[in-house]
């Protein structure tokens, strides 16, 4: 099972042996340290845990600084789910707390899940955080072009749940399948993944090999 933590970076394209313009996402690919390794026996699942990136270390606590010890000041924690093979066995390339998780075990061609927070879009009206079309622009309607119209109706003396109305907008957990792993810069640690992925420039992305 192979999976990393990057930053986004930017969307560009490259151009495949074709010569046809590919739509990429670029992924900054900057430390990967296993700081804890969870077990069935002992927390009841099988995961890794990763620490990424770096930030001032008087910015964190004395809890996380007693966890993490001597790895390294990590900008943020991050599990990944082990799949236990039919035989009992975990395939995973890190085995211990200390291990680097590199950037090389992911080649091109490979599909892989990527998953981030969206774009937060602060409180919106329904035309655009459902789509409704408004009201009609003629017939005297001054004020209700954008307006979400009733809500309830009938005999009920409630709103029902699930009502789709004005509210906050993105800030949700995203996760796109089946992104192909168009080019790996290994110099510059860039990782560039086909398509758009969800987040703004410097969002954490979670990548797992498909």
């Amino acid at each position: 099972m192979k999976f990393i933590l990057g930053r986004k970076l930017n969307m560009t394209q490259i151009f495949d042996a074709k010569g046809a313009a590919v739509p990429v996402t670029a992924v900054a690919v900057r430390a990967n340290v296993v700081t804890q390794i969870r077990t069935k026996d002992n927390d009841g699942y099988e995961a890794v845990q990763i620490g990424e990136g770096t930030r001032n270390a008087n910015r964190i606590n004395k809890p996380l600084k007693g966890h993490i010890k001597d790895l390294g000041n990590f900008a943020c924690l991050r599990e990944f789910r082990l799949d236990v093979q039919s035989d009992g066995t975990i395939a995973t390339s890190v085995a211990k707390v200390g291990d680097k998780v590199e950037i090389s075990q992911f080649k091109e061609g490979d599909t892989v899940m990527v998953s981030a927070t969206s774009k937060g879009k602060g409180f919106q009206g329904v035309v655009k955080r459902h789509g409704f079309h408004g009201g009609p622009r003629s017939h005297g309607q001054k004020h209700s072009e954008r307006e979400p119209g009733s809500i309830g109706g009938g005999l009920r003396t409630h709103v029902p749940v699930g009502m789709r109305m004005a509210g906050r907008m993105g800030s949700d957990r995203v996760t796109v399948r089946n992104l192909i792993v168009t080019h790996i810069d290994p110099e510059e640690s860039i990782m560039y993944v086909s398509g758009a992925i969800p987040g703004r420039r410097g969002t954490l992305v979670e990548i797992v090999g498909q």
